[in-house]
């Protein structure tokens, strides 16, 4: 009888002891797995959330969906941003197309919104990998679903636009894995090894053989497929020791378009400052049949020409005289649109110099080449109807670059347009065609270069017309890997906005030398 109260008192402990467990379990303060779940589905109390029981999947069917949708929405997140990041070559021309009166930086808005809706779902995955590693039951927030969708939507109606309306640009992003994707490689294969843990777990906890086949032969094909990745890789930056060609000469595209205005003389200046090899440029002729430098059908963008001419702002280039265009100021425009963000690299004397630019001749440009022995490439552009040199263009041309005194050899004659008559009247121009053509055509045109955007040929095709010495000039190449790339493949030359830059390139980035094999001589007895 005496020992019936102590007895109860030890089953109430008992039970008060469960309790507190249950309540533990059910509020216990754990604040990693709050973080996790708190900003994946907005349950930031213990409460809220379910750990997954033995033979239970980890989230019900519609969660599951979710998931699913939100690895789908990385994956394309994920095109899009290493398409974008790989684009960055012809950002230029890309923020010149929505030109509307004033540059404005386009390509770095897509940039950052790119980097923004990636960041935001590769968070949102992390944390369902983290949670799933806890043994939690997925649950995602409302707000992030919406979130999935329209990231998703996003994502989709930016690659589909892109894919039509700049369409030659998916040749670089094809081309680039050449360069990315040994390390893309690296990056699958850790993630999968990031992965074991979580699918092991599930595989684990699983008692139905189908979802267990299902997550298993998943994880198991995506590692065969890693496995198989190396057999496809291919980049001309892997060859042999002594096989690397010369370093490609460089051409500055309009002159130096990131240190000064574009086709202006101090634009070219700054070129030969930098030690380029040749000079590149867009020759219009004007009404009075002046060779001129302009690249553009109108004057808005890279002239003054709404405050001198306001009624005619919008009218050809061709259309006004040499002496108008002498009045016009082809300057200031850069140091306020500051077209590629390198306006502070400029000293105080340099913006003072751009300030005081003007339309340039052709004629000054070919003496300034002919003075520091550089060759000149250029795009001719027909004049529009009713123009009173239409018919004459090539000769006043012509007759411009002999008044220049510069040598013939040092003209890279580009234009098709009378080819064969410039060729009797010039016969030292070194005659460059625009594309590909047939080796046997070219010879019998006595063509000696081609002129190709660098997506646009092969390394094997660059070595083709090489044994044939034709020679390839790829344009515009301006990033560092890009030109790697075309340097291992045999190019000769370049055309490029940064010609400061690829100047002090001394090698190609990712450059691997594989070392031939010495045999060792047989190893001889050793005398008992």
């Amino acid at each position: 009888m005496g020992s019936t109260p102590i007895q109860l008192t030890k089953v109430k402990l008992g039970k008060l002891q469960i309790v507190r467990r249950r309540l533990l379990q059910r509020y216990e303060y754990q604040p990693f797995l709050s973080c996790l779940a708190g900003l994946y589905g907005c349950q930031w109390r213990r409460y809220q959330r379910t750990r997954i029981l033995p033979g239970e999947f980890c989230c019900s069917k519609f969660e599951l969906f979710c998931f699913g949708i939100l690895v789908a929405t990385f994956g394309l997140a994920f095109v899009l941003l290493y398409f974008w990041s790989e684009a960055k070559n012809d950002y230029n021309d890309f923020d010149w197309n929505f030109y509307s009166g004033r540059w404005f930086p386009w390509s770095a808005v897509v940039l950052g919104v790119t980097v923004t809706l990636f960041t935001y779902i590769a968070i949102l995955l992390v944390l369902a990998i983290c949670l799933l590693s806890e043994g939690q039951r997925l649950y995602l927030f409302w707000a992030h679903k919406i979130g999935i969708v329209v990231v998703l939507g996003v994502s989709a109606v930016a690659i589909g636009f892109l894919y039509n309306q700049w369409h030659e640009e998916w040749n670089t992003f094809t081309l680039s894995f050449q360069v990315t994707a040994p390390y893309l490689h690296i990056g699958g294969v850790a993630i999968m090894t990031v992965l074991s843990w979580p699918v092991t777990q599930h595989f684990a906890r699983m008692n139905r053989k189908v979802p267990r086949v299902i997550i298993l032969g998943l994880y198991f094909a995506v590692l065969l497929i890693l496995y198989l990745v190396p057999l496809g890789m291919y980049s001309p930056c892997i060859i042999e020791k002594g096989t690397l060609g010369p370093k490609p000469a460089i051409i500055g595209h309009r002159g130096a378009p990131m240190l000064a205005p574009e086709n202006t003389l101090m634009s070219f200046k700054k070129t030969i400052e930098h030690g380029a090899d040749g000079l590149e440029t867009d020759v219009t002729i004007s009404l009075d049949g002046v060779p001129f430098l302009m690249h553009d059908d109108t004057l808005r963008r890279t002239t003054n020409v709404e405050e001198v001419f306001p009624r005619n702002k919008t009218m050809n280039a061709a259309f006004f005289s040499w002496n108008e265009l002498a009045e016009l100021n082809a300057g200031k425009w850069f140091l306020k649109d500051n077209p590629f963000r390198t306006k502070h690299l400029l000293s105080r004397e340099d913006q003072q110099e751009v300030r005081g630019q003007s339309v340039c001749k052709l004629t000054e440009l070919l003496s300034l080449a002919a003075a520091h022995g550089k060759v000149v490439i250029f795009d001719l552009f027909t004049p529009p109807k009713k123009h009173p040199y239409r018919s004459r263009f090539i000769h006043q041309t012509v007759m411009a670059i002999q008044s220049s005194g510069i040598n013939e050899s040092q003209i890279l004659w580009l234009p098709n347009s009378m080819r064969l008559n410039v060729q009797q009247t010039m016969p030292g121009f070194v005659h460059i065609y625009g594309g590909k053509k047939p080796i046997e055509e070219l010879q019998s045109e006595n063509i000696a270069k081609l002129n190709v955007r660098y997506s646009e040929i092969s390394s094997n095709e660059i070595r083709m017309y090489a044994a044939a010495n034709i020679s390839t000039n790829l344009y515009v190449v301006s990033e560092s890997w890009l030109f790697s790339l075309v340097w291992c493949a045999g190019a000769h030359s370049v055309i490029t906005n940064a010609p400061q830059q690829l100047k002090e390139l001394r090698r190609p980035w990712f450059l691997m030398v594989a070392r031939k094999r010495v045999a060792l001589p047989p190893e001889r007895e050793k005398p008992a």
